[in-house]
């Protein structure tokens, strides 16, 4: 059966669209049996994005994540016969200050799962717009490979500091690049960044996911690419997978090129977060992993959905 572990709404996050409860209806119209729910995290006034100046504030986002998680709650029990919902939220490394951030948001609530990402390099969103990517890159010293080189280190920093259950989007920063479809090994010392990086996610078995939000924007592969998913399988590495939703026309999209993607990797199990007496990660206690047959399983994500309009969303 499908299954997703990371998606957003627009109840909860200004440049997605739609409800909570009909992000949760469209997985299960589309058979989905697991479905996890990953807000954004709140942020500082410093860091709101364009379409959020003049309309909220770092007050307004705390108080709407606080919204998000009581939603999330009741969205579950409302929905429990129906599809295994996970709460969650996705975890923005920032500044320096972020941390502090994260662990006082995974100290207030009982999360099943948390995925760790970076959007920002120098303070700057990497994949909100050109312009904003032009600023970043400008920080790095003006070229792709020096914002590349950053944006790993800034990534092994997250990782170090919060060996997140789940890694989003790993190669990111590839999207408005000049060439986003360039094969990562062209330029190495990113290359050797990144093996580092994977080597650590290895190392204490954090998740690697299958983003298709990367097909949703007219890359040639998901998150991460090829290359990266066969050195990460090679390291002993595990993975699962999310289609990024920001909008219902999102869940499931490009699922149906999933089968040839990770037989042409190589992948022949992915993993699902579940309810478990026996927790992998003592910071969330009852859940736990299974893993799920590529030949068996992920087959069926074929049937659930064909490319739908990004209409902007991330």
């Amino acid at each position: 059966m499908p299954f997703s572990h990371h998606s957003h709404s627009g109840q909860f996050c200004s440049h997605a669209k739609g409800t909570l409860e009909e992000m949760i209806q469209a997985a299960i119209a589309k058979g989905f049996d697991t479905f996890a729910l990953t807000e954004h995290m709140p942020r500082d006034d410093e860091d709101l994005y364009p379409e959020e100046q003049g309309q909220t504030s770092a007050q307004g986002l705390t108080q709407l994540f606080e919204d998000y998680y009581h939603e999330a709650q009741c969205l579950r029990a409302k929905y429990q016969s129906q599809i295994h919902i996970l709460i969650g939220l996705e975890a923005e490394w920032i500044r320096p200050s972020s941390l502090e951030r994260i662990k006082a948001l995974l100290e207030q609530y009982r999360f099943d799962l948390f995925i760790g990402s970076v959007h920002h390099m120098h303070t700057v969103p990497v994949d909100f717009d050109q312009p904003m990517y032009s600023e970043a890159r400008a920080r790095s010293g003006g070229t792709d490979e020096r914002l590349f080189e950053d944006y790993y280190d800034a990534q092994y920093d997250m990782l170090q500091a919060l060996r997140p259950p789940i890694v989003g989007h790993f190669d990111l920063i590839r999207l408005l690049s000049d060439e986003p479809n360039r094969d990562p090994r062209a330029w190495g010392t990113v290359w050797a960044k990144m093996l580092r990086n994977l080597e650590y996610i290895a190392s204490y078995g954090g998740l690697m996911e299958i983003n298709t939000a990367g097909l949703r924007k007219d890359m040639a592969e998901p998150y991460p690419s090829a290359p990266i998913c066969q050195e990460f399988l090679r390291l002993g590495g595990r993975f699962t997978l999310s289609d990024d939703s920001h909008q219902v026309g999102h869940v499931g999209t490009n699922y149906h090129k999933l089968p040839e993607f990770l037989g042409r990797v190589g992948i022949r199990e992915v993993y699902r977060f579940v309810i478990a007496a026996e927790s992998r990660d003592e910071r969330f206690p009852g859940i736990s992993v299974q893993s799920v047959s590529v030949n068996d399983d992920v087959a069926t994500h074929a049937s659930v959905s064909e490319a739908a309009p990004d209409n902007g969303a991330p």
